[in-house]
Protein backbone atom coordinates (compact mmCIF):
# COMPACT_ATOMS: atom_id res chain seq x y z
CA UNK A 1 0.00 0.00 0.00
CA UNK A 2 1.29 3.49 -0.99
CA UNK A 3 1.37 6.29 1.55
CA UNK A 4 -0.85 9.31 0.77
CA UNK A 5 1.94 12.70 1.37
CA UNK A 6 -0.36 14.96 2.99
CA UNK A 7 0.50 18.55 1.38
CA UNK A 8 1.48 21.25 4.14
CA UNK A 9 -0.20 25.13 4.45
CA UNK A 10 1.73 28.11 4.95
CA UNK A 11 -0.18 31.27 5.81
CA UNK A 12 0.95 34.51 6.59
CA UNK A 13 -0.51 38.02 6.60
CA UNK A 14 0.58 41.21 4.40
CA UNK A 15 -0.02 44.78 5.04
CA UNK A 16 -3.11 46.02 2.75
CA UNK A 17 -0.29 47.79 0.45
CA UNK A 18 1.70 44.36 0.15
CA UNK A 19 -1.60 42.69 -1.08
CA UNK A 20 -2.36 45.06 -3.65
CA UNK A 21 1.10 44.88 -4.83
CA UNK A 22 1.38 41.11 -4.77
CA UNK A 23 -2.22 40.98 -6.73
CA UNK A 24 -0.89 43.33 -9.17
CA UNK A 25 1.83 41.22 -10.46
CA UNK A 26 -0.25 38.30 -10.09
CA UNK A 27 -2.63 39.61 -12.00
CA UNK A 28 -0.06 40.51 -14.85
CA UNK A 29 1.24 36.99 -14.87
CA UNK A 30 -0.67 33.79 -16.91
CA UNK A 31 -1.40 31.65 -13.40
CA UNK A 32 -5.28 31.62 -12.74
CA UNK A 33 -4.46 30.99 -9.27
CA UNK A 34 -3.47 33.27 -6.88
CA UNK A 35 -1.77 30.13 -5.01
CA UNK A 36 -0.28 28.88 -7.85
CA UNK A 37 2.04 31.89 -8.81
CA UNK A 38 2.64 32.74 -5.03
CA UNK A 39 4.26 28.83 -5.22
CA UNK A 40 6.54 29.69 -8.48
CA UNK A 41 7.68 33.11 -6.95
CA UNK A 42 8.81 31.61 -3.59
CA UNK A 43 10.25 28.37 -5.40
CA UNK A 44 12.36 30.44 -7.55
CA UNK A 45 10.44 29.22 -10.71
CA UNK A 46 9.74 31.08 -13.93
CA UNK A 47 6.64 33.28 -13.87
CA UNK A 48 5.50 34.16 -17.34
CA UNK A 49 4.05 38.09 -17.56
CA UNK A 50 1.15 38.59 -19.69
CA UNK A 51 2.70 41.67 -22.30
CA UNK A 52 -0.35 44.01 -23.27
CA UNK A 53 0.08 45.56 -26.42
CA UNK A 54 -1.35 49.16 -26.32
CA UNK A 55 -1.62 49.95 -30.10
CA UNK A 56 -3.33 46.79 -30.64
CA UNK A 57 -5.72 47.42 -27.56
CA UNK A 58 -6.15 50.97 -29.05
CA UNK A 59 -7.10 49.16 -32.12
CA UNK A 60 -9.18 46.34 -31.13
CA UNK A 61 -11.19 49.16 -29.18
CA UNK A 62 -11.60 50.85 -32.49
CA UNK A 63 -13.24 48.51 -34.41
CA UNK A 64 -15.65 47.29 -31.79
CA UNK A 65 -16.49 50.86 -32.27
CA UNK A 66 -16.60 50.43 -35.64
CA UNK A 67 -18.40 47.15 -35.59
CA UNK A 68 -21.73 48.37 -33.37
CA UNK A 69 -21.72 50.85 -36.19
CA UNK A 70 -21.50 48.71 -39.01
CA UNK A 71 -24.14 46.58 -37.43
CA UNK A 72 -26.61 49.71 -36.86
CA UNK A 73 -26.35 50.46 -40.57
CA UNK A 74 -27.03 47.31 -41.82
CA UNK A 75 -29.96 46.69 -39.22
CA UNK A 76 -31.41 50.06 -40.91
CA UNK A 77 -30.39 48.78 -44.35
CA UNK A 78 -32.26 45.49 -43.60
CA UNK A 79 -35.20 47.05 -42.09
CA UNK A 80 -35.68 49.73 -45.01
CA UNK A 81 -35.40 46.72 -47.73
CA UNK A 82 -38.06 44.52 -46.12
CA UNK A 83 -40.53 47.87 -45.73
CA UNK A 84 -39.51 47.99 -49.32
CA UNK A 85 -40.80 44.48 -50.06
CA UNK A 86 -44.69 45.48 -48.83
CA UNK A 87 -44.39 47.89 -51.86
CA UNK A 88 -44.67 44.87 -54.43
CA UNK A 89 -47.20 46.84 -56.24
CA UNK A 90 -45.30 49.54 -57.41
CA UNK A 91 -43.51 48.33 -60.10
CA UNK A 92 -40.58 50.92 -59.58
CA UNK A 93 -40.02 50.14 -55.87
CA UNK A 94 -39.96 45.67 -57.19
CA UNK A 95 -37.25 46.94 -60.15
CA UNK A 96 -35.26 49.03 -57.39
CA UNK A 97 -35.46 45.77 -55.37
CA UNK A 98 -35.16 43.04 -58.05
CA UNK A 99 -31.54 45.22 -59.08
CA UNK A 100 -30.27 45.96 -56.01
CA UNK A 101 -30.50 42.50 -54.54
CA UNK A 102 -27.20 41.23 -55.56
CA UNK A 103 -25.74 44.45 -53.91
CA UNK A 104 -27.52 43.77 -51.01
CA UNK A 105 -26.49 39.98 -50.73
CA UNK A 106 -22.82 41.16 -50.81
CA UNK A 107 -23.18 44.19 -48.39
CA UNK A 108 -24.32 41.31 -45.65
CA UNK A 109 -21.60 38.56 -47.14
CA UNK A 110 -19.01 41.16 -46.48
CA UNK A 111 -19.94 42.85 -42.88
CA UNK A 112 -20.42 38.68 -41.32
CA UNK A 113 -17.08 38.25 -42.86
CA UNK A 114 -15.54 41.70 -41.18
CA UNK A 115 -17.73 40.57 -37.95
CA UNK A 116 -16.35 36.97 -38.01
CA UNK A 117 -12.57 38.50 -38.37
CA UNK A 118 -13.23 41.15 -35.55
CA UNK A 119 -14.75 38.45 -33.41
CA UNK A 120 -11.57 36.25 -33.78
CA UNK A 121 -9.17 39.04 -33.29
CA UNK A 122 -11.12 40.03 -29.90
CA UNK A 123 -11.07 36.16 -28.22
CA UNK A 124 -6.71 36.01 -29.55
CA UNK A 125 -6.01 39.42 -28.10
CA UNK A 126 -8.31 38.71 -25.57
CA UNK A 127 -7.04 35.20 -24.30
CA UNK A 128 -3.18 36.75 -24.36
Amino acid sequence: MSEHKIPSWISFRVKPAEYQKIHGLFSKSTHRKLSEYARNVLLQKPVTIKVRNESADQFLHEMIGLKKELNAIGNNYNQAVKKLHTLNHISEVKWWLNSHEPIHQDFRQLTERIFQKLNEIHRKWSSE
